[in-house]
Parts: structure tokens; sequence; C-alpha cells
């Protein structure tokens, strides 16, 4: 297959597209069971399977309840109508708009999984059996360049405050923000690209037509008309504390790398940080005071994971963009006027006095010859750091002024 389809899987049918939505309705995102039975006999013989109750018994237990609570078909077409009325769309592998590249190390760890017996039952290393997506950009395009940012909920003014500017950094730099539409660092994240009239998405544990935190309603519409909003559970889901964990997968898996912002001891913000480091995303944390709460996590991971440091968006794009050319700018002390001097010349003023002193002495005193002495005296003189007193030298009282400039305009360089 030539063109920028090379690599994907056939388009996917209608039939096959239905089947995925179906399926998602009887199972929660992250059976492990239920991924392999798509894997190996495709989404269709896999619903039917499950109708027929020809499936491992672990799996018809979990479907069982659903399949007997009403028409799975009707269910199928009430998601479907209530996504199309909000201008969304449902995903699934063989789409343009599939992000196969990024997704597919979730297959390797699925698959690692699936031969561990005690793992098997882990729901954060499942790909997606499809994803409902609202919002004007392209998902692929959009998450190809992204970072992740997350962390606390009950973020500190700090934390919020880093994350608002990483995420204006970042967006100003062309590349996408992923977060979780959470109070504390995730909003700030998105406000922060929003700010820069960047792009967003927002990976939600709940349907994309759900507001979850309620006072996010203004935030998430304008994601929705500016960004994404990508959910795994159809339209009418309501969030669930376990769907928040199994949600942070995805957002680990879209991105390139993932930022921790804040995170206490116990966060969901450190379950994503360990899929990240599992995919082999960068992984990086922004250092907290030592004294808050909110950043021992964070401190782990550095400790621990080998998490990078990063304090600006020029850093992290260090990071994660191209090898040697998204260099970020090392910081520089402010530049003062024993910058211009040479360390013999420093030297020869660190010695000067108010008592006037001889080339012999103050080379003494300086640790430097009496030739070095002699050589650097002159200079210091004409540029107002030193003063000559018939064949002596003393310092000069106020020599510094209080913006670091010595009395002279310019400072030559006296070595």
């Amino acid at each position: 297959m030539n063109g920028p389809d090379r690599g994907r899987p056939p388009a996917v049918t209608d039939e096959e597209r239905l089947a995925r939505v179906a399926l998602g309705l009887l199972a929660e995102p992250g059976s492990l069971d239920l991924w392999l039975l798509v894997h190996e006999v495709g989404p269709v013989e896999a619903l039917q399977r499950l109708r027929d109750g020809a499936v491992v018994p672990a799996l018809a237990e979990v479907v069982g309840p659903r399949l007997a609570g009403g028409d799975v078909t009707a269910g199928v077409d009430t998601a479907l109508a209530q996504c199309a009325r909000l201008g969304g769309r449902f995903l699934v592998p063989g789409d343009e708009e599939w992000p196969q590249l990024p997704l597919h190390g979730l297959l390797l760890l699925a698959a690692r999984r699936a031969r561990d017996n005690a793992a098997r039952h882990d729901r954060d290393v499942v790909p997606p059996l499809g994803l409902w997506v609202r919002g004007p950009l392209g998902l692929a395009e959009v998450t190809a360049r992204s970072v992740a940012i997350v962390g606390a909920r009950a973020a500190t003014g700090y934390g919020t405050h880093v994350a608002a500017e990483l995420g204006y950094g970042l967006a100003d730099r062309e590349w996408s923000v992923v977060s979780g539409g959470a109070y504390g660092i995730d909003a700030a994240a998105h406000g922060g690209a929003l700010a820069a009239e960047g792009r967003t998405v927002a990976v939600l544990a709940c349907g994309v037509d759900t507001v979850y935190p309620v006072g996010h309603t203004n935030l998430f519409e304008r994601i929705a008309e500016r960004g994404l909003l990508v959910s795994e559970w159809p339209p009418g889901s309501s969030p669930r504390r376990h769907r928040f964990l199994v949600r942070n997968r995805v957002i680990a898996a879209l991105t390139a790398g993932t930022i921790v912002v804040e995170a206490a001891a116990r966060s969901g913000a450190l379950a994503t940080a360990r899929r990240a480091h599992d995919l082999g995303r960068v992984l990086m944390g922004v250092p907290g005071p030592v004294t808050s709460a909110m950043s021992v996590g964070v401190h782990q991971l550095i400790r621990e994971r080998e998490a990078r440091v990063v304090t600006s968006a020029a850093e992290v794009v260090e990071e994660v963009g191209r090898i040697g050319a998204d260099l970020a700018a090392r910081p520089l002390a402010p530049r003062s006027w024993r910058d211009a001097l040479g360390h013999e010349a420093q030297a020869v003023v660190d010695a000067l006095a108010r008592r006037p002193r001889t080339v012999a002495e103050l080379a003494a005193d300086a640790g430097v010859t009496i030739a070095a002495a002699e050589r650097v005296l002159p200079g210091l003189v004409d540029c107002g750091l030193a003063a000559e007193d018939g064949g002596r030298y003393r310092a000069v009282d106020n020599a510094e002024t209080e913006d670091g400039r010595v009395r002279r305009t310019v400072v030559p360089s006296v070595r």
C-alpha cells in the first residue's frame, strides 16, 4: 500500500463499527479477555460469541447482566444518535483519525500481560476498542505532537501557575496539551493551552456529553469548540472512580511524554506516570517545595523512576522534540562587571584596600606574579576599579553602582 495509509489496517466496515459500539456497551473498557477475543476473531464474531455465551466464564459473567438488561442494538443506535447530535463521532482502528502508532504501545503491553496469568485482571494496559470524539480536530493529527500534563486536583497556587505556564508555552510552540479535564492541574493545563489559542485534548472518564466536574461546563465547551473531548465510554455514561484509573492509560499512550506537576504520595497522576514509563514515553516531573505534601509523589518519581526534571516549556520540548534541534537555552547568571575581568585582574581587585599598597604587596596578596599585577593595574585604573597614588594602588570607594556597573560605561577586558 502506498501513500499516507501505509501500515494502517484495512478500512473498517459499518458492521465492524457497530459491533465495537455494542462491545463497549456490554463490557467496561480495559477487559483483557474481551480484547483478546476481538484480537483473535474480530469484533463482529466476538459480539456473536458473547450473545451465544461461547466465551470464557469470566467474560460471560461480566457481560451477562448487561445482555439480560435489554436490546443492545437499541443501545447502539441511541449512543450513536446522541454523539451525532453533539457533532461527534465514534472512531475505531482503521479510521484515518485513529492514532494507530501511539496506541500500538498498549497492544504490546496487553500481549505481555496476556501471558502472565497473575496480571490478566489489570485494566490499565488494554488498547481501546473504540473512542468517542467530540471536536473539530483530527485525533491522530492533534496527538502526533502532544504532551500530557497531569497532577493533583487539590493543587496549590504554585502548581496551577506552573501547569498553566507549561500549557501556554507548549501550545505556543505548536504542541498539543493532553490532560483529564479535572480540577487543579488538569484545568490549569487546558486553560493555558486555550489562552495561547493552541490545541488541547481532554480524555474523560465519562461520556463526551457529560460535564464532570460540573464546574467545568465553560471549559469543556471551549475545548469542544477548539480542541477535542475524548472518551471510551458512550454518551450518557457517568463518571465512576475506577474509570479514571482506566482512562489514564489512554492519556499516557496518546502523548510523546507525560509531565507530573503536583502529586501526593497516593495520586491518580502517578498511575498515568507509571503507564507512560512502561510505554517508553518520556516521563517528566516539576519539583516543588520539599515541605509540600502535594509534591511528594513527584519527588518520588524523580528519585525512583528516573523522571526528568523540567521547569519550563522549552525544557519539555527539548525532552520530547527533535534530537539536537529543540534545545532549551541554558539559564545564565546576570552579567556583572567582574565578568569582563580575567582571573588575574579579579584577584588583584580583591587584594585592593583603602590603604595604598605597592605592586609587590598586591601581587603577593593576590597570588599572582608581579609582572601580572603590573600588566592589569593600569586597566583597573582606567575603568575606575583602582586608583594610583604615587606608584601605589588602592581601592576606589563606591566603584560599583546599584545596577552593577562601574563608573565607566565600558569595562575593558583586563587580563
